[in-house]
């Protein structure tokens, strides 16, 4: 790669992250409907013309914002998944963790109420899709290593991770999320001990 061509490609990275970084906040402090382009592009420094060639429109400024939401959300994740003495343990902390980040003002205006109304079901979301290849990865370990109960990986992963998600939309929702995270977690615990298998 050229000097030249570095320098754009840069350029255009660093384009994307003003953007990016001006509607995030745009997004988390007015919501998506009454952000307004103008000011959102006016606080980037940057251009109309620069919001449409690098996303298209307003809608995929949004689902870049939601994808760098979504990735940190993962690191989290991982990182409440590594801090368990089992592998159980750790599966268990990872949609726990995924259900606590509800209460969150940022995740909660942005990934859980205006995501879904602009973007539509969150389920068929493509960053979804990986997050369902590896929650049938985990419980295909589970599975392996005799602490969960033979069942169909995919279907067990598709009903944790739709528990998990429901769960984090109903608390978005609440009016009292504190009091609504209680007994998620709780009956999430509950419904993913189901899994496991039973001694003797």
């Amino acid at each position: 790669m050229t000097v030249v061509a570095r320098r754009r490609a840069e350029m255009v990275e660093e384009t994307r992250a003003r953007l990016i970084r001006a509607a995030r906040t745009a997004f988390a402090a007015k919501g998506y409907a009454a952000a307004s382009m103008d000011d959102l592009t006016a606080e980037a420094g940057l251009t109309r013309g620069a919001l449409y060639h690098n996303f298209g429109d307003k809608k995929g400024l949004l689902q870049a914002v939601i994808d760098q939401i979504d990735a940190e959300m993962l690191a989290r994740m991982r990182a409440a998944r590594g801090q368990a003495d089992t592998a159980w343990d750790g599966f268990l902390n990872e949609g726990v963790a995924y259900i606590e980040m509800s209460l969150e003002p940022e995740i909660q205006r942005i990934m859980l109420l205006d995501g879904p109304a602009v973007l539509g079901d969150p389920s068929q979301w493509p960053n979804q899709t990986a997050c369902l290849r590896t929650t049938t990865q985990a419980i295909q370990r589970l599975i392996d290593d005799g602490t969960v109960k033979p069942v169909d990986a995919e279907a067990a992963a598709r009903l944790i991770n739709g528990a998990a998600l429901n769960a984090a939309l109903w608390i978005a929702a609440a009016d009292d999320p504190h009091a609504v995270l209680t007994k998620a977690v709780e009956a999430f615990r509950q419904l993913a001990a189901g899994l496991l298998r039973t001694a003797g």
